[in-house]
């Protein structure tokens, strides 16, 4: 049985952060938001940023809330965040460089660059992880393009929440599920690539040592605990620090053969493996091998997600027309299934925009009814994620050779009744959904396993079941779903 005990999780998302003190008692994890704060890029000269010291305020506005709110008594501090993104650290230890936001262009035709030095399939049998513009090798060979004055400099490279925990204690060390999202990171070494990176004139000396999740960083610098007003000797608990490893670790499943869908602004949507998956089919299919909690392996592919829907709202907020989600969504019940379909995961919708105008561009160019209002272009994304669902569960069962049931969705997404239906309906599989919070509880839950109050990702999956209401979808008749994913399946082929 689990201690009694409460820690506090600051979690990053795309659009918000937040800090979530987690309470565990008899067995049970109850949560509540101390702080929460708008999370978002900043365009500077051309190129798109983080706010990262505004960011690390409101991690410290959050302790101080956490830390008056309990005298103290908290028993661990965990950060996560979204993947790929890094800030390089001098010989002194300060800051080189505003840290970049993955959706800048600056990676723009890296990719091509990269693989006329490596291959792109010698890279793959290498390191097992899904080709994406974004990700941090081809961030930092854009760098050595540019000749970067900040990368020539660099002592240090820290992936965002490594560089979090760092501001907090004083410590440079690099946890192992946040390292693997870097396509950097050789999972059968244990290590990073380091060749790699001077093969391609990435600085090798710069990668930290890495640590599992659960691993303590240290406790809180005294420079903190003057800022915040108390908490002296509270640890830094590395979680799972990559967002999706926390959530991954509260999926309330009992044993094995289910799948997951980590649904927000991305949908990441996988197995849980003992040891990556690196062959001539997960490379032909692009799917990725990312780092989990207690030596697991994420095997999964990453979808663009509820990102589109989120900047639809952001463009028509500005124009001054202001709908909740909520209301977006019951728009799109209200509009015919199917109509019109999209590919989710082409690159016209990597970087931010007006995406209704690009969903209707992208139907008008491939000769399909073009969505009018906003409920047909927020069903034409819900439908489209559907079936971008249901091509990458038949995936999973063909390349692990077994059907793959329930299928667990966890996060912000499955507030999105329409969506998780439509995920039975056109997967014809049954539908298990929640908990909401699943990164914070994840987060608060392996904090838990590395100081000792909880003994496995089994229990923490105990903890979960017992804390949480489950809404469970039935698979219904979804006419016109079959005719729509082969349509589908042309658009992304």
């Amino acid at each position: 049985m689990a201690k009694d005990s409460q820690f506090l999780a600051i979690d990053f998302g795309a659009e918000s952060g937040r800090a979530l003190l987690g309470v565990i008692k008899d067995n049970k994890l109850q949560l509540h938001e101390v702080h929460r704060f708008p999370n978002g890029p900043v365009s500077v000269l051309g190129h798109i940023h983080w706010d990262v010291l505004r960011q690390f305020a409101d991690i410290k506005h959050g302790l101080r809330l956490a830390v008056q709110e309990t005298q103290g008594k908290i028993d661990g501090i965990g950060v996560d965040t979204w993947g790929v993104d890094f800030g390089l650290l001098g010989e002194d230890g300060e800051l080189l460089m505003l840290p970049f936001h993955y959706r800048d262009s600056r990676t723009n035709g890296m990719m091509d660059k990269v693989f006329r030095i490596v291959p792109r399939e010698k890279i793959f049998q290498r390191i097992g992880i899904q080709f994406m513009q974004l990700n941090t090798i081809f961030q930092l060979y854009s760098m050595v393009e540019s000749g970067s004055t900040a990368l020539k400099h660099a002592s240090t490279l820290l992936m965002m929440p490594d560089l979090f925990n760092y501001w907090l204690t004083g410590e440079k060390l690099g946890e192992f599920s946040i390292a693997t999202t870097s396509m950097l990171y050789d999972p059968s070494a244990g290590d990073w690539a380091r060749d790699l990176a001077e093969t391609l004139g990435i600085p090798p000396h710069i990668f930290p040592r890495v640590v599992q999740p659960g691993t303590i960083v240290g406790p809180l610098h005294e420079s903190v605990v003057d800022d915040i007003g108390g908490g002296a000797g509270i640890p830094v608990v590395a979680p799972g620090c990559h967002d999706t490893a926390s959530a991954v670790a509260a999926v309330p499943a009992v044993g094995e053969g289910h799948a997951y869908l980590s649904s927000g602004t991305w949908s990441l949507m996988g197995v849980e493996l003992k040891k990556p998956l690196i062959n001539k089919a997960s490379y032909e299919k692009n799917y990725t091998n990312e780092g989990g909690v207690c030596g697991t392996f994420r095997f999964l592919k990453n979808i663009m997600g509820l990102w589109i829907v989120q900047e639809c709202r952001r463009t028509w907020l500005s124009a001054g027309e202001d709908y909740s989600y909520a209301e977006l969504t019951q728009m799109a019940a209200e509009c015919e299934p199917f109509k019109s379909i999209i590919d989710p995961d082409d690159p016209v919708f990597l970087a931010p925009g007006d995406m209704s105008q690009r969903i209707r561009d992208f139907c008008s160019a491939t000769g399909q009814p073009i969505p009018e209002s906003k409920g047909q272009i927020i069903r034409c994304v819900l439908d489209s994620l559907a079936l971008r669902y249901r091509a990458t569960i038949e995936d999973l069962d063909e390349m692990l050779g077994r059907r793959h049931e329930p299928i667990h969705i966890v996060g912000g997404g499955t507030q999105n009744k329409l969506l998780s239906q439509l995920t039975a309906d056109v997967t014809g599989r049954r539908v298990v959904a929640g908990p909401v919070e699943a990164t914070a509880t994840g987060n608060v839950l392996v904090q838990a396993m590395g100081v000792g109050c909880v003994k496995s990702l089994d229990e923490i999956r105990e903890i979960v079941r017992m804390s949480f209401d489950l809404q469970t979808y039935e698979p219904q008749p979804a006419p016109g779903a079959d005719q729509a994913y082969a349509t589908f399946k042309d658009l992304a082929s």
